[in-house]
């Protein structure tokens, strides 16, 4: 197979799923990481030969390991890992459970951690990890206090470990991405919730009606443009949001 071997966790839906499809039939190779087996074997399936499913819990490092010494055994290397997969559960602090916290942090940040200590060994000079972080780093958004704060210490993350990797002509870049909509979607809000969300958001000068979504298909061209930049050239981050319905339309 020729093209580059990349590792994108949560491939099992959402934008996982539609990075595994296109980077699969742009001619890369597609290790799919995921909590269930089943899910990833269906959308692998379709996908065809070059896609390779493995089952891999993020939040448990035995089981990163595990995953990471697969992949070292059937590929011995690999071009790029994708660390996409994350727990988005709206909340305020006080109503948020012990587990909707701790789910939050080792899911997003934790996990992001386990998955790149895991690849370092196995990626190329010139290879890249990608972080996948959240518009609500900048945008004060009401009830994501929990998962602002787990996508935040995910850029300062990527800031520091580009540091740590440079002499391994490693790049570490992060794509901070906006609401995307489409086949997969794993989060669901309480319809209650989702009403103050919006009802916070108007106090703050935010009109949720008014922000756009992205499809997931649409930007799988952020990470191609990271992935396919050439080895003396570093991106450091990419941000992308949606545009609101209508607005190619408009004049």
């Amino acid at each position: 197979m020729t093209g580059k071997i990349v590792v994108i966790t949560g491939a099992g839906g959402g934008l996982g799923r539609a990075l595994s499809r296109r980077l699969a039939s742009d001619g890369d190779t597609v290790v799919m990481l995921g909590r269930t087996l089943s899910k990833l074997e269906e959308v692998a399936t379709g996908i065809g030969e070059r896609a390779v499913p493995i089952a891999c819990e993020i939040t448990s490092p035995d089981s990163v390991r595990a995953a990471f010494a697969q992949i070292a055994e059937t590929f011995g290397q690999i071009d790029a890992l994708i660390n996409n997969a994350g727990l988005f559960q709206p909340s305020t602090l006080l109503e948020a459970s012990d587990e909707l916290i701790t789910d939050a942090v080792m899911t997003n940040l934790a996990g992001t951690a386990f998955c790149a200590r895991a690849a370092i060994p196995l990626l190329k000079r010139g290879g890249h990890i990608i972080n996948v972080t959240s518009e609500s780093v900048a945008i004060p958004l009401p009830f994501l206090t929990i998962y602002q704060a787990s996508k935040a210490g995910v850029e300062n993350f990527t800031q520091m470990l580009n540091l740590e990797l440079y002499d391994r002509g490693i790049r570490v870049s992060t794509v901070r991405a906006g609401t995307m909509v489409g086949e997969g979607m794993s989060a669901k809000i309480e319809p209650e919730t989702m009403m103050r969300m919006f009802a916070d958001a108007g106090k703050r000068g935010i009109d949720m009606m008014a922000r756009g979504a992205s499809s997931y298909e649409s930007t799988v061209d952020a990470f191609r443009l990271i992935l396919n930049s050439p080895a003396d050239l570093y991106v450091p981050s990419v941000a992308f949001h949606g545009l609101p319905a209508g607005w190619t339309d408009a004049g």
